[in-house]
């Protein structure tokens, strides 16, 4: 797992657990440190593996750089410079036809690398403030959404020319519930996080209005989904997470020193998952072991698993829905295995 921290350090660490005991502490096997001559001046803000191997990381950060580094020596193989403040960045996960790195900054230009060229001067105009979140989707490699402080959420299609698809509009073209500034904007605020769904189908957006909304990603409609409040101070990119396998899908929130737990499409807020002492900066799913491992300025990273209950067969009914016993288990027994980074 890649690990990027506020002092412009990155950790590498090994998530066997070796001593099968159920609470344990990863081993860190390497990390960029503060000796290192390329390490990042300041805060880095993502860390992403290259989709496909562990050959290759890429990390941004408040430096103004985006770094791409060979795993095996741990030094950067290109650095793209920017002009502003670097927030956010992605690599698609399903591309085979490119190799663009999107990138937010404090620009409201969104920025395209291309790993095979070294170039990064293709861009997406539209936006009016800094780009505080970007995400491609998991089904179409060429679609990318971005988030802005400009309130709004946009979709586009790298292959066009005028690049932009949508604009996510929160009252969904009802115009009567919209005063002309609130026009054509996803949230009341800021939007500092974006994740799609395992599928691509659909698309979560958190803003500092304290809302999160669940989109259509193939309409742009809001579907309305009531998370409740959400507590979202951070003034720049939140990182949360969607499960993948799990039925139902569960959203996992940063929400101070916890992280609140809702189920994706009926927004039931499920359980608060308690083990840090400080706020909690992200949250990423892994879902062939189906754990979540959350980052806070505690300088802990824990890992959490579900704990799966022994099923009560009643009566015969519930024999014929094993399945119900296996959504259950993840219902609201997550807990932590408390594990140390």
């Amino acid at each position: 797992m890649l690990s990027g921290e506020s002092d412009g350090v990155i950790v590498l660490y090994d998530l066997e657990n070796l001593t099968r005991k159920p609470s344990y502490t990863c081993k860190a096997l390497f990390s960029v440190g503060k000796s290192h001559p390329d390490v990042h001046k300041y805060s880095v803000e993502t860390v992403q593996w290259y989709p496909r191997d562990t050959g290759m990381f890429t990390s941004s950060s408040f430096d103004k750089t985006l770094k791409i580094w060979d795993t095996n020596t741990l030094q950067p193989a290109d650095i793209f410079y920017f002009e502003g403040t670097v927030y956010s960045h992605h690599m698609s996960p399903v591309a085979t036809q490119h190799c663009l790195i999107a990138v937010g900054t404090k620009s409201p230009k969104v920025q395209l690398c291309d790993l095979k060229s070294g170039s990064s001067s293709h861009i997406l105009q539209g936006h009016r403030q800094e780009v505080l979140a970007v995400s491609w989707s998991p089904r179409h490699e060429y679609v990318l959404a971005t988030g802005s402080a400009d309130g709004r959420v946009k979709l586009w299609d790298v292959r066009r020319a005028s690049g932009c698809l949508s604009t996510l509009d929160q009252h969904n073209g009802e115009k009567s519930k919209a005063s002309s500034e609130a026009a054509n904007t996803a949230h009341n605020g800021r939007v500092n996080g974006l994740c799609y769904t395992s599928d691509g189908l659909h698309l979560l957006t958190i803003g500092t209005d304290d809302r999160m909304r669940l989109w259509n990603s193939s309409t742009g409609e809001n579907t309305l989904v009531n998370y409740g409040k959400i507590c979202n101070e951070s003034w720049k990119g939140l990182k949360f997470a969607i499960s993948c396998g799990c039925n139902p899908e569960f959203a996992f929130v940063p929400y101070g020193s916890t992280i609140a737990v809702y189920t994706v499409f009926t927004g039931e807020l499920i359980t608060v998952l308690r083990g840090h002492y400080s706020t909690v900066n992200c949250c990423v799913f892994q879902p062939h072991f189906q754990e979540l491992y959350s980052g806070s300025k505690d300088c802990n990273i824990l890992a959490w698993i579900p704990a799966p209950r022994e099923p009560v067969l009643d009566d015969i009914s519930e024999k014929s829905l094993p399945q119900q016993h296996l959504n259950q288990a993840y219902e609201d027994a997550w807990s932590s295995s408390d594990d140390e980074g």
